[in-house]
This record gives structure tokens, C-alpha cells and sequence, in this order.
């Protein structure tokens, strides 16, 4: 029988590689949408989508899914995300409509929000509140950050020689390996508690409905317009749901969201820190995309090696700044610096922005963008599990990637009517250069400026919650009871 330490290695693995595959999807499928856009008749307005739909089942499920972790098991929940991912992305290869393959991204974002919650439940389980959490916290990041690069490069490689139905073909092997993998690396999932407790369906109904539409009216928006019946209905509907929720909630016995974790005050203020990161980086994102391609002319490839710095130091810096870091400072001060760093960086490179300027004036912002994010993606989930009762670490994690969710789509939304702000509207109409740069320099600096305020909400983190100092030099690994078990 294999150890319990020799089962720790192989099992982060196996949750990192889960990170790896959802991040490798998130950029792979943006350097294919032109040519998937134009093999099945999408219009230059409803591409987007392809990106939308997998956002809005996602963000859509993601408190279901982390309820569902808590009560059916994070290891049933792990392998039917990976299933339905792997099944989605096959049917979005295989897709011949615009109808199919947004269809099959929305199943792919079901399965996301039941393996998101999942893995990050198996991490606060398996991996002791402290040193050894983090250094687990730091692989877990590491991987999310070299999908990134990995997604750049391998769908413009991809797009080019295979064509673009094998961004979705590369996840069905991977998903494959680890659903195979799982049942020997994850532990059981224990017996259901026998206290009668119900899965609350009005809550899972009232969440799932309310937190869709939200999702779905921040992605319309910029399409169809912020007071259209589409956009501001959604927005308005799942307000008065979720808020329905709220009142829900307070007399169920077993609640889909605990109202105490509502009360926490580590656990709020981290959902408004990663709601901000997150919307600040699909900013980022999208303002040095439009640069390099656009302003600059890079190919699709030319583009997504451009982003290899800035991945690189991200992978390094969430694999070993940011576990020292927060075992030193604590992930109070830990975020609360990478979020600044994430400003200055995200400034930098606002800065270095010119309509025929060489790339390696990007080079600064780029590189102190990515080590102070990948400090900062590891803080806030360390943030997120600390001083939440094991049986609740998949809500809370739902909650926390919901804010991320919805606080991507938010602030992206408002970065790009930054961004567009004066330029013409019309498809086919021409974009002068120099407008469109004075254009992503203005979202550049708004994304750096709300980035600083997030730097100052993370302050707000209540000092006790922050882990015991350890020595930078510390090597002690101890082992989680869970493993032992």
C-alpha cells in the first residue's frame, strides 16, 4: 500500500492539472474565434458568445455546484464536471452551427461550475490550514498560470495547422486522463450525513435563476445596449431573485448559501477583492490583446508568444513568491501587496503603449504585472478556505469563484465601454489607430486605478485570520489527516 505522503504528490497533481485544462480553455478559444466566426456564420456581434455562454453556465451554477460538493461529495462532483467538460468539448468540435457550438460551451461551463468548487474543496480538505495549504494553493495557481501560456500559443498553433475545431478536441483526452485518474488519487467521499438535512431546491432554484440572468445581462450588455430589455431585464430579474434568495435563506433550515458565511467578514471582503481581480485582469487582457493585434498588427501566434513573459513570471511567482509570502506577511498583507504590484504593473505597461512602439517597452509592465498577480490569485484563495468549517468549504469556494465570475464579466464590461468610448459602433465602419489606442490607454489606466482600490479593500481583512509566521527557509511538510486516513 502506497504511503500517505507518497499520495499527497500525485493528488495536487491531479487537482493542478484540473486547474490546467479550465485555464488552457479559457485562452485557447479567443485565438480561434475568427475563423470558427466565419466557418459557421457567427456575425461580428454574436461571436462573442462562444466567450459568453460558457460565463453565464458557469457564473449560473456555481453556488449550486459548491452546495453540491458539501452534500453529494467533491470527488462525484470532480469527476461529473470533468465528464460533462470533456463531452461539451467534443460536441463544440463537432459543432456545424453557431446554435450547437454555444450550446456545447454552455454544458462546458455546467461542468465548471460543478469541478471549480470541487478542486478547490479537495485542496482546503487534503492540505492543512497554513504552510502546507499554501504551498498546495501555489501548484494550484502554477498551473492556472501556464494554462494561460499554454492556451496563447497551442490555439494559434492549433487554429493554424489543424484548424479551429481542435481547441475543443485537445480537452477530451486531457479531461480522459483525469477522470481515470481521480478514482485511485482522490479520497472516498464520506457517507451522506444522516441528520436529515435537505439540498434546499427553492435556494438551489432561486441562486441558479438569479445569478444566470445577472451573468447573462452583464454579457449583453455591451452587444445589445445597457438600457435594452435584454440587458437591463436580465440585470434587473436576477437582482430580485437573488435578493429573494436572501430572504429565502434566512428561514430554511438547511440553506443552499449559510447566512453566517454572508457575515463573515474575511469571506466578504475576499469575494469583493477577487470580483475586482478578476475584472481588472480580463481588462488587462483585453487591452494588451487589442494593442499587440489591432494597433500593432500581430498575428494570431506572433500575439500569444507576446503574452509568454508575462505567464512565466506568473507561474514562478504563485509557485514560490507567494506560499513564502504568505507564510511570512500572512495573506492580508500578502494581497493586499500583490494587488498594488498588479496596479503598478497593469500602469507600467498603460505607459508603454504607443501606436508603433517596440515590444520591449511592454516588457516592465508585463513582467511586474505577472509576479504581483500570481502573488495576489494565490492570496485570495488562501484567503477564501481560511476559518471555513470543512463542511462548508464548497459554498464558500462557490461563492468565491461567483464573485469572480461575476466581477470578470462586470468590470470587463465597463473596461471595454471605456475602451469603445467615442469610436464608431458600427461593424464595417473604419477605427483610426490612434483612437483606438487613446481608447485601450484610458481602460489601461482605469484598470490600474481600480486595482489600487482593491489593494485597499484587502486591508480590510480581519488580522486574525492570518496564519502563524513561518521561516522563508521552513521545509517542514506535514502530512493532512485526510491523507492519513
Amino acid at each position: 500500500m502506497q504511503s500517505p505522503s507518497g499520495r499527497a504528490g500525485p493528488r495536487l497533481a491531479l487537482l493542478a492539472f484540473t486547474q490546467l485544462i479550465v485555464a488552457l480553455d479559457y485562452n485557447i478559444v479567443y485565438v480561434a474565434l475568427p475563423d470558427l466566426g466565419s466557418a459557421l456564420g457567427f456575425s461580428a456581434q454574436s461571436v462573442q458568445w462562444v466567450v459568453s455562454a460558457y460565463a453565464v453556465g458557469l457564473g449560473g451554477l456555481l453556488l449550486f455546484g459548491g452546495r453540491a460538493v458539501d452534500r453529494l461529495g467533491a470527488r462525484r462532483m470532480f469527476v461529473l464536471g470533468l465528464a460533462l467538460y470533456g463531452v461539451a468539448s467534443l460536441a463544440g468540435g463537432l459543432a456545424t452551427s453557431p446554435g450547437t457550438l454555444v450550446a456545447a460551451r454552455a454544458v462546458q461551463g455546467v461542468g465548471g461550475a460543478l469541478l471549480t468548487p470541487a478542486t478547490l474543496a479537495l485542496i482546503y480538505r487534503g492540505f492543512a490550514e497554513g504552510p502546507q495549504r499554501n504551498r498546495a494553493m501555489g501548484a494550484w495557481g502554477m498551473a492556472g498560470s501556464a494554462g494561460l501560456a499554454a492556451g496563447s500559443l497551442l490555439g494559434g498553433v492549433l487554429t493554424g495547422y489543424l484548424g479551429w475545431q481542435w481547441v475543443f478536441f485537445v480537452n477530451v483526452p486531457l479531461a480522459l486522463i483525469a477522470v481515470l485518474a481521480a478514482p485511485r488519487l482522490l479520497p472516498a467521499d464520506p457517507p451522506r450525513p444522516a441528520d436529515g438535512a435537505s439540498f434546499d431546491l427553492p435556494g438551489a432554484l432561486l441562486a441558479t435563476a438569479g445569478a444566470t440572468l445577472l451573468v447573462f445581462g452583464l454579457v449583453s450588455g455591451p452587444e445589445s445596449g445597457w438600457g435594452s430589455a435584454r440587458a437591463a431585464g436580465a440585470l434587473t430579474a436576477g437582482a430580485l431573485l437573488l435578493a429573494a434568495l436572501a430572504v429565502v435563506e434566512t428561514r430554511t433550515r438547511d440553506p443552499l448559501v449559510p447566512p453566517r458565511l454572508l457575515r463573515d467578514r474575511g469571506l466578504v471582503t475576499t469575494m469583493v477583492v477577487i470580483a475586482v481581480f478578476m475584472g481588472t485582469l480580463g481588462g488587462g487582457y483585453y487591452v494588451l490583446t487589442n494593442h499587440l493585434q489591432p494597433v500593432l498588427g500581430y498575428g494570431a501566434l506572433k500575439a500569444g508568444l507576446a503574452f509568454l513573459p508575462l505567464t512565466l513570471v506568473c507561474m514562478v511567482a504563485a509557485l514560490w513568491v507567494a506560499p513564502a509570502m504568505v507564510g511570512r506577511w500572512g495573506h492580508r498583507a500578502t494581497l493586499a501587496a500583490g494587488m498594488l504590484g498588479t496596479a503598478a504593473g497593469l500602469a507600467a505597461l498603460t505607459a508603454g503603449m504607443s501606436a508603433d512602439g517596440p515590444f520591449w517597452a511592454l516588457l516592465p509592465g508585463s513582467v511586474v504585472w505577472g509576479v504581483s498577480g500570481g502573488v495576489a490569485f494565490v492570496a485570495l484563495f488562501v484567503a477564501a478556505g481560511s476559518g471555513v468549517a470543512p463542511a462548508e468549504q464548497g459554498v464558500a469556494s462557490g461563492l468565491a469563484t461567483t464573485a469572480k465570475e461575476i466581477g470578470g464579466a462586470l468590470f470587463l464590461a465597463l473596461f471595454v465601454a471605456v475602451a469603445n468610448a467615442g469610436l464608431a459602433v458600427d461593424a464595417g465602419a473604419s477605427r483610426p489607430v490612434a483612437d483606438v489606442l487613446d481608447g485601450l490607454r484610458a481602460a489601461g489606466w482605469a484598470a490600474a486605478a481600480l486595482t489600487a482600490v482593491g489593494a485597499l479593500v484587502a486591508l480590510l481583512l480581519p488580522r486574525p485570520a492570518d496564519p502563524a509566521p513561518e521561516p522563508l527557509s521552513s521545509t517542514a511538510r506535514p502530512v493532512p489527516e485526510e491523507i492519513t486516513s
